[in-house]
């Protein structure tokens, strides 16, 4: 591969308290160029991209053998500050990884605990905003940034380093088309000044072309992959026809946007209506508010003018980030709790909570505790937290962060049961092909407006949009 960056010799990982290993036997060398790592969920891959910044073991504990290098380094033994200023790691979940409040400061972070002279920190701080186009966002404030934009804003905090290997997991499950080219524009540059790009995704279709190299982890262990190995069987794409369809929620007149003292709204003049047993799909880029049509959806934020009117009975929401949803200390629990609560458990609320977490492939994780399970495991422990039992509106924020094909097959399987059980369904996606395969219509928000697209037809373009508060839920809805 030419210059080596980072070498792994016979490395095994256990995590504390965990019998089988979380990584088996990996011998990898890594040179300059982009390399993609996929594989299932739960199969090894953040833990992979871990070892390469210390964090395993350093900070996760647990027994580690074998024998590694990066950048000249043992990440074994390094202090993680000093492997910072050489490896840069972007995680799945961004809401952990932010310091400061402000995009300047966060993309500044790391570069001040380098010390390194202020007028360089104020030209890498430019570079590397320009790098992943969110110049714009400066000065803004990362609690009022879209899940896609703190994204690209943890990515440029990362770069700002100039790191030798850059190790990105799932940087597109947020993004919209424009925030995904960014990010595969930035990683190409980035290998070819050079670096080592290691990308950890589920969604191949514009990284593979211009991969390197690809690595397949599956059960613990790295290999490169062949052909067949990435050939999956895929169900044929058979779309919901709903009969008749009796108005299940409605917008009249809309106005939304943050709430508070000087809230201005984000989306004006929203009308729209969803069906029992319809599926929706709402698309557009990072920033257009299609969270904040959510959550208003939802009742989590008050309509600026206008009214909204949900079915009778249960509203089932999703936010962007599954940790929001899961605080008990298994899976089991957290399912049961939603049957408990809203009484749609039959025969049993036991055996109702099985049934939904088989649907989603989760039978041999049901008594871990959530949060120490990949992101993919996470978001399909969220969704049948969420979906257990027969909610009468179910609202999705990027429901595919994370996941793999078995998983979007799961949970295409759980949308299709809710429909034909008469719930009413709105998906806010980056996802083209969930909403080709799932939604009986598109809306796409344009510039603060909800248009219909018309089915078949290729969304239009629309410029950056005006960034919209997403504020941390402070009670899940389920």
């Amino acid at each position: 591969m030419g210059q080596q960056i980072a070498r792994l010799e016979g490395v095994t990982y256990w995590y504390p308290g965990v019998a089988p290993p979380a990584l088996r036997e990996v011998d990898l060398e890594l040179g300059p160029g982009l390399t993609v790592v996929a594989g299932g969920s739960g199969g090894g891959k953040s833990t992979l991209l871990r070892l390469f910044d210390g964090l395993v073991p350093q900070f996760h504990g647990g027994r580690i053998s074998g024998s590694a290098a990066v950048a000249g380094l043992d990440p074994f033994r390094t202090p993680i500050r000093q492997l910072a200023q050489r490896v840069g790691l972007v995680f799945q979940d961004v809401e952990t990884q932010s310091v400061y409040g402000t995009v300047e400061r966060e993309v500044a972070f790391g570069l001040e605990n380098a010390a390194l002279p202020r007028t360089e920190m104020h030209d890498r701080v430019d570079e590397a905003l320009a790098l992943l186009s969110v110049e714009h966002l400066r000065g803004r404030r990362l609690a009022t940034l879209s899940g896609g934009e703190r994204q690209r804003v943890q990515l440029a905090a990362v770069l700002a380093m100039r790191p030798r290997l850059v190790a990105l997991d799932e940087p597109t499950s947020q993004l919209d088309p424009e925030g995904s080219a960014a990010v595969l524009a930035a990683c190409l540059r980035l290998a070819l000044d050079g670096r080592a790009v290691l990308v950890a995704e589920h969604r191949l279709d514009t990284l593979l072309p211009n991969a390197d190299r690809l690595l397949m982890v599956e059960g613990g262990r790295v290999g490169p992959t062949t052909s067949d190995a990435l050939s999956r069987a895929v169900a044929t794409k058979t779309r919901h026809s709903p009969g008749p369809l009796d108005a299940a929620w409605e917008m009249s007149g809309v106005d939304a946007g943050p709430a508070g003292p000087a809230a201005a709204a984000l989306l004006e003049g929203i009308s729209l209506a969803g069906g029992a047993g319809e599926v929706v799909a709402l698309i557009g880029p990072n920033g257009s508010g299609k969270t904040t049509l959510l959550r208003t959806l939802a009742g989590l934020l008050p309509p600026l003018a206008g009214t909204v009117r949900r079915p009778v009975g249960r509203t089932a929401y999703l936010p962007q980030n599954p940790g929001a949803l899961l605080h008990l200390p298994s899976i089991r629990a957290e399912v049961e709790l939603t049957l408990r609560r809203t009484g749609d458990a039959a025969p049993s609320v036991a055996v109702a909570a099985e049934a939904m977490m088989a649907v989603f492939g989760l039978t041999s994780l049901a008594d871990r505790y959530p949060r120490d399970l990949s992101s993919g495991e996470r978001q399909r422990a969220a969704l049948a937290a969420t979906l257990a039992g027969s909610p009468a509106l179910v609202l999705l924020d990027e429901p595919t962060r994370g996941m793999d094909f078995a998983a979007r097959r799961s949970l295409a399987v759980a949308v299709r049961s809710q429909t034909e059980r008469g719930s009413a369904v709105f998906i806010a996606t980056h996802d083209t092909e969930l909403a080709a395969e799932l939604a009986d219509r598109t809306i796409e928000l344009r510039n603060g407006r909800a248009v219909e697209v018309e089915q078949g037809a290729t969304p239009a373009a629309t410029p950056a949009a005006t960034p919209h508060a997403t504020p941390a839920l402070t009670e899940a809805t389920r």
